[in-house]
């Protein structure tokens, strides 16, 4: 028994001994809109995100990825006229991926993602005049998103990656008990780049 114990002992100092754990940062573009039936009259907005990940490997390949970023999200609503506003939503967003990586450094990658709101404001436009006011206590304070994204690694640890955020959860909120909560989530395509600062992409 007491054997046994060391040889599993001994297997998973091994297995940690092997393991890198990667970390990184990472920046890229957002192409926001805002989706769901009461979305009519909306078109998409372009953003930035930007925040770190770390890597943690699973099995050969497999790797659980957590990150926190910042994302800009929103859309531009038209009112006809000429009139129109661009309403700008900042969130902290934590997604939790499972990612498998490919021996010449192409990655598939899912999992959820909760964010947190932090601003949003509605730049409007009307009979000419622009103002800009926050409309934070009109929207949830957090939302819930299904991540689905692919990405590519050189040698040199720089990287390329394409993810799309599919929103799960409404994220106005109605203030009237007698008025059903908005129909709109979020849907967020981004492209950008990351840099591995520690750990190592080469496959072994």
């Amino acid at each position: 028994m007491k054997k046994l114990v060391l040889v599993l002992a001994a297997g998973i100092s091994l297995a940690s001994a092997k393991a890198q754990i990667q970390y990184g940062v990472k920046a890229g573009a957002n192409f926001a809109k805002i989706t769901g039936s009461d979305a009519d009259g909306t078109k998409g907005i372009t953003s930035f995100n930007g925040g770190i990940f770390v890597g943690i490997p699973l099995a050969h390949g497999l790797s659980l990825q957590p990150e926190v970023l910042y994302s800009g999200q929103g859309a531009k609503i038209s009112y006809g006229g000429g009139d129109d506003s661009k309403l700008k939503l900042g969130y902290l967003n934590v997604p939790v991926l499972l990612k498998y990586t490919l021996p010449f450094g192409v990655s598939v990658q899912t999992g959820p993602q909760i964010g947190f709101l932090l601003s949003a404001k509605d730049k409007a436009t009307v009979n000419g005049q622009t103002a800009s006011v926050s409309v934070k206590d009109e929207f949830k304070s957090t939302d819930f998103s299904w991540d689905f994204g692919v990405g590519y690694v050189t040698p040199f640890n720089i990287g390329i990656e394409a993810r799309y955020g599919l929103g799960l959860s409404k994220i106005g909120k109605s203030d009237d008990s007698s008025d059903p909560t908005p129909n709109i989530k979020n849907g967020v395509f981004s492209v950008g780049l990351f840099y591995v600062l520690g750990g190592s992409s080469k496959k072994k």
